[in-house]
C-alpha cells in the first residue's frame, strides 16, 4: 500500500515543500539575546499558522483537480512559501548557537532549519523554478498511464490488477509500460531538481539535502543513518527467510524460464508495482491446510454490502471504541473517498490537516478490498494525530518524527484481526480461524509488513546517494538497481538502461516525500501494539490481539499523541511505551513462530541471491 501524509506543519515535507507566501520576518542581522530569538521564533510561528491554510486548499484542489492552471497555482503558491521558508531557515540558524536560550525556543529553531524537505536557492527564481518542477513531476505521476492488453490503465487501476493478475506476460506489460510512461519522462526535471535543492541545502549549512533530511530526528545526520542501518540488522533474517520461502513458490508455480530457484526475484511477479508489498499474491504462497484461513476481508466486505463511505465509518468507529471523538462534519463533505469520474486526480492515499484545527480530510480513490480497508484504518490515524496535537504552537504540529504519524494508523490496523472482525459482525464466530492456521495469518502479515522493510530502507538510501553525489546524474538507474538487489533481491523483468529512471514510477519520488518513516514506522508500529497489547491485559499470541473498544489504551495513546512534536521522539515513545529505543525486536517477536516455520520450510533451499 502506497501512503503519505499532508501535515502542514511539516510542509516541505509531505508536498514537496509547497508552502504559501507570507510576510518578512524580523530581520536578525545581529543577534545578541536570548529574548531576540524567542520573539524570532514567535513571529515565524504566527507567520506560518496564518499563511499555511491557504497552501493547503490551493494544494488540496491540485491534487483533487489536476489542470494546467491548478499546477500553475499550486507552483507559484509553493514557490513563495519555500522563499519564506529559507529565509526563516537562514534566520534560525543564526540564533542558534545563542547562549541562554530556553529549550523551547532552541527546539523551535531546530524545527525552522531543518523542516525543508527541499530548499530552494536564495537566489530571485529559483524557488518558483524549484516549485514548478516538483509540481510538473506529481501531477505528470497523477496523470500518469501503463497499459494493460495493450491499453492505456491509470495508476489506481494498474495498482489493483498488479494485484489481481498471475499471467507472466501481462505483469510484465504492466510493469514496463508504468516505469516507462511515468518515470523515464521525469528524468531530466529530477536531476535539475536535485542540483537546486542541494544548492539550497548547501545555502543552509548542510552538506547536501540527504543530510538536511537526515537531521530532523533528534540526532546528528551520521548517527541517524547508521541507527536505519542496526534496525536493518535487527530484522535482516526475518526478509531473508521470507524472500527465500516465496522465490521457491514462485518457481514452483512459473517454472524455472520465469522464476529461477536461485537468485532475485522477478519484481513483477510480486503482486505489487514496486515489489514493495507481497500480500496480493498470498495465494500463490499459502501453506496447505493452515494457508486456507478461511476467510477474505475483502469478500467479508462484499456479502455486507460495504461501500467506500462505510469502510470510512468502519475506520471511525475503531477510534470512537477507543474514546476519540468522531470526525467532524466537514470531513465527510470535504473528503475525496472515491475517485471522481469527471477529472485528473492524485489517486495516492493521504491524510490532510487543511486548517492546523479540525478541517481534517483523507483523499482516495476506495475500491471495496482488504487493502483499502487496512489503508483507511491507516490514514485516519494522521487525522486523529492532527487533530490531537491542534493544541500546540504551529512549528509542533507534527509527529514526534515522521515515522511516528506513519506508524499510529498501521498498529491501530494491525488490531485487523479475527477478533476485531467479529465484534463489528464482518465475520462469522463460526469462521474464525483456529489456532493451527496461525502460520498462515502470521505468513499474510508478513507478505505485506516484512516484504516491505528493504524498499522502505532503500528508497531514501537512493536518494542520499544522488543528493550526495555517490550515484551521479548519469548513473541514478543503474544506482536504484543496485539497491534494489543489494536489499531486496529483487530484478527487473526487463534490462534497463540510463535512459530509464524507474525511481519517478514510485509516487514519494516526484513529490519529494521523505521515506524513511515508512521504513521507520513498520518497526514502531510493531512497538506501539506489543505495548498497547500488554496495557490491555492481552494473554493469547500476539498477533491475535486487538484492543478494540479499550478506552484505557485509548487515553494512554492520546496523551502521546497531543505532545505533537514538542519534544524529542524518544520522551514520546516512553511515554507510551515504556522505552526510549527504537527497535525491531517487537517486530521480530511477533513474528517468531513463522521466522521458525519459515527456516524448517527453508533448509536444503539456497538463501540470498
Amino acid at each position: 500500500m502506497n501512503r503519505q501524509i499532508i501535515s502542514l506543519a511539516a510542509l516541505a515535507a509531505a508536498l514537496a515543500a509547497h508552502p504559501a507566501a507570507a510576510q518578512q520576518a524580523p530581520a536578525a542581522t545581529a543577534p545578541v539575546t536570548a529574548a531576540q530569538a524567542d520573539a524570532f521564533v514567535a513571529a515565524a510561528d504566527k507567520e506560518f499558522a496564518a499563511t499555511s491554510v491557504e497552501l493547503a486548499q490551493i494544494s488540496w484542489v491540485n491534487a483533487t483537480y489536476i489542470t494546467d492552471d491548478t499546477d500553475a497555482l499550486a507552483a507559484k503558491a509553493g514557490g513563495r512559501f519555500t522563499e519564506r521558508q529559507v529565509a526563516l531557515a537562514t534566520e534560525a540558524a543564526k540564533y542558534r548557537s545563542l547562549p541562554g536560550l530556553s529549550p523551547d525556543t532552541q527546539r523551535k529553531l531546530m524545527i525552522l532549519a531543518s523542516g525543508i524537505t527541499l530548499p530552494a536557492p536564495s537566489r530571485p527564481g529559483a524557488a518558483e523554478e524549484l516549485s514548478t518542477l516538483t509540481t510538473q513531476m506529481s501531477s505528470a505521476y497523477g496523470k500518469g498511464r501503463g497499459t494493460l492488453d495493450g491499453k492505456p490503465i491509470n495508476g489506481s487501476d494498474i495498482e489493483a490488477a498488479m494485484g489481481d493478475s498471475r499471467d507472466p506476460a501481462k505483469l510484465k506489460e504492466m510493469w514496463v509500460s508504468w516505469h516507462d510512461n511515468v518515470g523515464a519522462p521525469m528524468r531530466a526535471d529530477y536531476a535539475k531538481m536535485t542540483k537546486l535543492a542541494n544548492e539550497g541545502a548547501v545555502g543552509l549549512g548542510y552538506k547536501d539535502t540527504g543530510a538536511l533530511w537526515r537531521s530532523g530526528y533528534d540526532m546528528k545526520p551520521d548517527e541517524f543513518a547508521a541507527l536505519t542501518d542496526k534496525l536493518w540488522g535487527e530484522v535482516e533474517p526475518l526478509y531473508k527467510a521470507l524472500h527465500t520461502y516465496v522465490r521457491a513458490k514462485l518457481n514452483e508455480k512459473y517454472g524455472d524460464a520465469v522464476q529461477a530457484k536461485t537468485g532475485p526475484i522477478r519484481a513483477d511477479l510480486l503482486g505489487n508495482m514496486w515489489a514493495q508489498e507481497w500480500g496480493n499474491i498470498y495465494d500463490v504462497v499459502a501453506p496447505a491446510g493452515a494457508g486456507d484461513l478461511g476467510y477474505d476481508i475483502g469478500d467479508l466486505l462484499k456479502a455486507k454490502q460495504y461501500d467506500p463511505v462505510k469502510m470510512v465509518k468502519t475506520g471511525e468507529g475503531f477510534y470512537s471504541s477507543l474514546g476519540f471523538a468522531p470526525l467532524p462534519e466537514t470531513f465527510w463533505q470535504r473528503s475525496q473517498i472515491v475517485k471522481p469520474a469527471d477529472r485528473e486526480v492524485i489517486c495516492h492515499a493521504s491524510a490532510w490537516d487543511v486548517d492546523n484545527v479540525d478541517d481534517i480530510r483523507i483523499k482516495m480513490c476506495t475500491k471495496v478490498n482488504a487493502d483499502d480497508f487496512v489503508t483507511i484504518h491507516h490514514e485516519l490515524g494522521h487525522n486523529y494525530y492532527q487533530r490531537a496535537y491542534n493544541q500546540q504552537p504551529y512549528l509542533y504540529k507534527n509527529g514526534a518524527n515522521d515515522g511516528f504519524h506513519e506508524a499510529i494508523g498501521d498498529f491501530v490496523a494491525l488490531s485487523i484481526t479475527p477478533d476485531y472482525l467479529v465484534k463489528i459482525n464482518l465475520l462469522d464466530p463460526a469462521k474464525v480461524p483456529s489456532a493451527d492456521k496461525d502460520i498462515g495469518l502470521l505468513l499474510r502479515q508478513a507478505m505485506d509488513k516484512v516484504a516491505f522493510l528493504p524498499f522502505g530502507l532503500l528508497v531514501d538510501k537512493w536518494r542520499w546517494q544522488v543528493f550526495s553525489g555517490e550515484v551521479p546524474e548519469g548513473q541514478m538507474q543503474a544506482g536504484w538497481d543496485k539497491l534494489r538487489l543489494q536489499y531486496q533481491g529483487i530484478t527487473p523483468p526487463v534490462a534497463r538502461n540510463e535512459t530509464k529512471f524507474d525511481p519517478g514510477a514510485k509516487y514519494h519520488v516526484p513529490a519529494s516525500t521523505p521515506y524513511t518513516r515508512y521504513f521507520l514506522a513498520r518497526l514502531l508500529q510493531f512497538q506501539f501494539y506489543e505495548a498497547a497489547c500488554k496495557q490491555a491485559g492481552w494473554k493469547g499470541p500476539l498477533h491475535r490481539c486487538s484492543f478494540y473498544g479499550d478506552k484505557a489504551v485509548g487515553a494512554k495513546l492520546d496523551a502521546m499523541l497531543k505532545m505533537g512534536q514538542s519534544k524529542p521522539w524518544p520522551d514520546a515513545l516512553q511515554a507510551f511505551t515504556g522505552t526510549r529505543e527504537m527497535s525491531g525486536k517487537a517486530m521480530v517477536a511477533y513474528f517468531a513462530p513463522l521466522k521458525t516455520w519459515l527456516d524448517q520450510q527453508n533448509k536444503g533451499k539456497p538463501s540470498g541471491w
